[in-house]
């Protein structure tokens, strides 16, 4: 097994298992991380990867039973008291979770929180904090600084949060940074700049870095040792190298050949059935002062001019702000907009209220977070048929239930999922869901706005596989939105590039990733590691 010249162990776990009740998550999990490495975790949700993490430093509930050896280099992590975890965490150990956005507090301004971690480990205050807290910014590679101090976290992108929550992480130069999924939800150029940034703050500090991920390509290219889990056990260890060019366990292969393959059926129909013209979005910007001129409008997306015919798949690509949301949205009628957007003999522009209403059937979002996109008080069977009720208000009770089961069955799902409710479902499970709400109304056009970003590689390849099944079925149009250019090669017959809000290339899939004609385009390919 590989281990660094000169390994120090900071974090060392032995027969570490984790029980919520009498349900064992984390089986006799046995890892050391050491100083100057990065050790990644691999494995599908409910593996038991983010758990292990949050066990080995105390920060699971109160109805976790763990067991086994603990130690946080000299120090048996299993004597500690309350107050000697809290002089610990954030201090000796930094953490980076998964969603920037629900760990950052929303009431208060990005110089406040980093400070507070200094206040708290450091007892620095007052100006000293607020310099010390803009060198972190400078040090994590962020613009203008001393502004974003001042910002609040809604006003930052995905990959700006995330670099103040690293930050955060190592404001008190932590031995060891345990990094949660940093990367799930970013564009494939800021994921590289990301793990780019943690590798230089590894060798700069020289920390040892434990990185959850589901995504093996990255892993690959920023891990030093891997550690393979499966329902809760660990099914091999090793060095990058061997793990991935000679795995042994099954299970490993299989994660090793998930990558989302083939491609989509050619559609039979050239007719367009969605078309734009000309179509743009603009936001107005807020004063800065009360007696400062109104500042001009931000152009989100530029007049925008696109087709899809029926069975066809157009892959919109971009990083974070290019307008590929903005886009979706103004084609759903979400966002005000200018220009004009027409699905088959309506022109969806012109149309309001009622009249607009009635159309939505025609054309459903399936939207990127699969546990935010359900509500939780709401049984499947509720969710899946409330639109029925006002787009088919003619069906019966019987009728519609027929509907559901059958919707269910259709996207892989047992009838007997209708009862449940949503938190009673993996990811791609709730993903599914999403999709049998959408099309049991019989649309023609399905927006799906990052589908698979929030789900594991091999759920990955399901959803692609079902959604394929279901365009050539059911002859479905979709515009499909992603960062995932190997998630977009296997579902989209062509492809748009946006950048900045501007179409800057496009063209059929496969030519446009082979033979990329724009910088833009080449960058976002290579970060992708498909050139």
């Amino acid at each position: 097994m590989f281990e660094p010249t000169n390994a120090n162990p900071l974090l060392r776990l032995q027969e570490f298992s984790v029980a919520f009740n009498d349900s064992v998550v984390v089986d006799s999990l046995s890892l050391t991380v050491n100083a100057g490495e990065t050790l990644a975790i691999v494995g599908e949700s409910g593996s038991g990867k983010s758990v292990s993490a949050l066990g080995a430093i105390d920060l699971l509930p109160s109805n976790a039973t763990v067991s086994g050896q603990r130690w946080l280099e000299e120090i048996n992590l299993n004597q500690l008291t309350k107050r000697d975890w809290n002089g610990i965490r954030g201090n000796r150990v930094g953490f980076i979770f998964q969603e920037p956005m629900t760990s950052l507090n929303p009431l208060h301004r990005i110089g406040k929180q980093i400070g507070e971690t200094l206040r708290l480990h450091q007892g620095i205050g007052g100006q000293a904090a607020r310099t010390r807290a803009k060198a972190l910014l400078e040090q994590v590679q962020l613009p203008r600084p001393e502004e974003l101090l001042d910002a609040w976290p809604h006003q930052l992108s995905g990959g700006q949060r995330q670099r103040v929550m690293i930050a955060m992480a190592i404001a008190n130069n932590p031995a060891l940074l345990i990094a949660d999924e940093p990367t799930t939800a970013l564009d494939v150029t800021v994921q590289q700049e990301i793990l780019a940034l943690l590798k230089e703050l590894r060798d700069r500090h020289g920390m040892g870095v434990l990185l959850i991920s589901h995504d093996l390509n990255l892993v690959r290219r920023h891990a030093d040792r891997v550690c393979v889990m499966y329902q809760g056990k660990v099914q091999e260890t090793g060095s990058v190298v061997d793990v991935f060019d000679k795995p042994k366990s099954d299970y490993t292969k299989a994660l090793i050949a998930a990558e989302p393959e083939g491609r989509p059926a050619a559609p039979v129909n050239a007719t367009p059935l969605l078309t734009t013209h000309q179509l743009s979005v603009s936001f107005k910007r807020p004063k800065t002062g009360l007696f400062q001129r109104q500042p001009p409008a931000f152009d989100a997306l530029k007049a925008t001019d696109l087709s899809i015919s029926p069975g066809e798949t157009l892959g919109v690509v971009g990083e974070s702000g290019s307008g590929k949301t903005t886009l979706a949205s103004a084609i759903m009628r979400l966002v005000a907009s200018q220009g004009e957007v027409t699905l088959g003999d309506a022109t969806l522009s012109q149309l309001s209220g009622d009249a607009l209403r009635r159309q939505r059937h025609r054309l459903q979002m399936v939207f990127q977070d699969p546990y935010g996109a359900l509500s939780p008080r709401m049984p499947v069977f509720d969710i899946v048929s409330e639109g029925l009720h006002f787009h088919y208000p003619n069906l019966t009770p019987a009728e519609i239930t027929e509907r559901v089961h059958r919707t269910l069955r259709e996207v892989g799902l047992p009838e007997s999922c209708a009862a449940r409710y949503p938190h009673e479902f993996s990811g791609g499970q709730r993903q599914r869901i999403a999709v049998a709400r959408a099309i049991i109304l019989e649309p023609e056009l399905l927006v799906l706005d990052e589908p698979t970003s929030a789900l594991d590689r091999t759920v990955q390849k399901q959803l692609v596989t079902l959604l394929r099944e279901l365009q050539a079925r059911r002859q479905l149009s979709y515009l499909f939105i992603s960062h995932d250019l190997a998630v977009v090669r296997a579902m989209a017959h062509r492809i748009m590039v946006l950048k900045d809000g501007e179409v800057i290339e496009q063209g059929d899939c496969l030519e446009v990733l082979a033979n990329p004609q724009h910088a833009y385009t080449k960058a976002l390919i290579k970060a992708a590691h498909l050139d």
